[in-house]
């Protein structure tokens, strides 16, 4: 998943996609997904989920495995999630911060179009797949349907104020700042903070506030100022009113808080990272003395600039290779040790909230002789919401549709999208395929709904309820294949769901797998208007006619 902000002009991510537009950086994108060889320096393999190669070059290509971590299951607490990935897995959720501003905190975002301070992330298991796939797949589906428009689903998003705290708390030197959920309250946080000059930020998920627009009509959801009475009026014009950025609906989100921050200047920009590497079975550093920066830039034009340092997980971050990676970054004198205690320290963060990512650009150093994390994005890893439940809890779903958030309530995975046949499935897959076939067959699907695999007949009554109440859907494709379902529990929930909820729209069932005879027995005995259907084709067709017919 992910944290940290900044209002940079760096390439906006589109709203909750997902993999290189989505909230990974490209570089790091391309550990997790792999890019052809020309993209990367010195011709290196891009580490792929199933090819287990190296992402970034230390001395050229490498496929074989790590020597000094040979591919054994770590043992104890790290089992998992610390391990390296599983194949198929995808990072969960993640947030932003954006601190990091060339030449000054806070400048660039209000000078230039800001960077994506709301990503999205991928899900958990199937829904990670799905989520990742639909994002891929989006282009190609409104090239060929136009009227197919993705709505994305966003998992585990911090505000920036909230993930500057975590960082903080771990002992990672950020600017000082407050938040304020009045404009009373930001002048107070403004004096508290005694500093020459005072950043102000509209704390929403979307990037490109810098640019925004309030329905105030205050331009701008990012300001600096050195006078804390100007702190307060713009806090009057931002908190309660809308903000409207290219990331956002037509009518913007509110603002319901902002953060009062120090600016800093920055006189020096670095780029760090820390992440899990499939080839050695644990993490990697990864730096480069060129930062606040497109990072793949540098890897392609400047490729000996890019640093790489496996750790032992077992034995963490050692002296000499936190200060090695300081002095590649160019720090120097004291503030090459000032740096190695940040690496350790973002390192120790890296471990403690099961982060699977920490990529901190600009690692940065001001005039003052202090070394600063202006900026950075923390991807966690959603099997250990059990232990992280207090990251977990922060999640702001307040921007979320409230179809997603009841849906979140039955662990039902939903996404909205623009048609009016609405698709009941399990699997991912499975999922795709059942949008790809309503479109094919010149329909139109209202939803994505992934019921997962240990369903119950209560969710599937909730999942009606769920789709029967958007005005949009005109019928009803339920597609189920029973590996780990049982198809009879879906029958018994479709049959309770018709009753009670006096279902008006067709609905086609094509039920296959476990237990379906019994399945089919009991909506054949059921008396309800239920199409049934032989196959995922013939399924696709009836429910593009039961919409044509009306």
């Amino acid at each position: 998943m992910l944290l940290v902000m900044r209002e940079k002009a760096r390439r906006p991510s589109s709203r909750g996609s997902t993999s290189h537009r989505s909230g990974l950086s490209p570089l790091t994108a391309q550990t997790l997904h792999g890019v052809p060889d020309s993209r990367l320096p010195h011709g290196g393999a891009a580490a792929h989920p199933r090819s287990g190669r190296s992402p970034l070059p230390h001395g050229g290509r490498r496929s074989a495995p790590c020597p000094r971590h040979p591919a054994r299951p770590p043992p104890g607490r790290h089992a998992q999630p610390l391990s390296s990935p599983p194949q198929g897995w995808a990072p969960r959720g993640r947030a932003e911060l954006p601190p990091g501003e060339r030449g000054r905190a806070g400048t660039a975002a209000a000078g230039r179009a800001g960077g994506a301070a709301k990503m999205a992330a991928p899900l958990a298991g199937r829904a990670a797949v799905a989520l990742r796939t639909l994002a891929l797949r989006s282009a190609r589906l409104r090239g060929s349907f136009p009227a197919v428009q993705l709505t994305p689903r966003r998992w585990l998003n911090l505000q920036e104020y909230q993930s500057k705290k975590i960082m903080a708390d771990h002992g990672v030197t950020v600017q000082r700042f407050f938040v304020a959920d009045s404009a009373n309250d930001a002048l107070q946080a403004a004096q508290r903070l005694k500093a020459k000059e005072i950043v102000l930020k509209a704390q929403i998920l979307a990037g490109g506030r810098g640019k925004g627009i309030f329905n105030s009509g205050l331009k701008g959801g990012v300001h600096l100022t050195k006078d804390p009475e100007i702190v307060e009026q713009l806090a009057k014009q931002m908190i309660g009113y809308n903000l409207s950025t290219k990331q956002t609906p037509k009518d913007g989100v509110t603002v319901k808080k902002v953060m009062v921050a120090e600016a800093l200047n920055i006189s020096r920009e670095t780029y760090f990272a820390i992440l899990m590497d499939r080839a050695c079975n644990g993490p990697v550093m990864v730096g480069s003395p060129q930062g606040g920066v497109d990072i793949e830039e540098v890897a392609v034009t400047s490729p000996e600039l890019i640093f790489k340092e496996e750790i032992d997980i077992f034995e963490g971050v050692k002296d000499h290779q936190a200060l090695q990676m300081a002095k590649n970054l160019g720090f120097k004198g004291p503030l090459e040790q000032q740096a190695a205690d940040q690496i350790k320290k973002l390192y120790n963060l890296f471990l403690k909230i099961d982060a699977t990512q920490v990529e901190v650009n600009p690692f940065g150093e001001t005039p003052e002789g202090q070394v600063v994390c202006f900026d950075a994005k923390i991807n966690f890893d959603d099997n250990a919401e059990f232990r992280q439940k207090e990251i977990f809890a922060m999640d702001d779903k307040s921007e979320n549709e409230p179809i997603e958030n009841e849906a979140a309530k039955y662990d039902l995975k939903y996404i909205g999208l623009d048609g009016n046949i609405a698709c009941f499935v399990n699997g991912a897959g499975l999922a795709m395929a059942t949008c790809d076939i309503i479109s094919l067959n010149g329909g139109k699907p209202a939803n994505f709904l992934d019921l997962g695999g240990g369903v119950k007949e209560a969710q599937v009554y909730q999942a009606f309820k769920l789709l029967t109440a958007d005005p949009k859907v005109e019928a009803i494709l339920v597609n189920i294949f029973g590996g780990i379902v049982n198809c009879a529990i879906i029958a018994n929930g479709i049959t309770k769901a018709c009753r009670e909820l006096e279902l008006k729209v067709p609905l086609v069932v094509r039920l296959e797998g476990t237990n379906v005879h019994e399945a089919q027995r009991i909506l054949n005995e059921s008396g309800l208007l239920i199409t049934s259907a032989n196959n995922l084709e013939d399924a696709a067709k009836k429910a593009v006619a039961s919409v044509a017919k009306k």
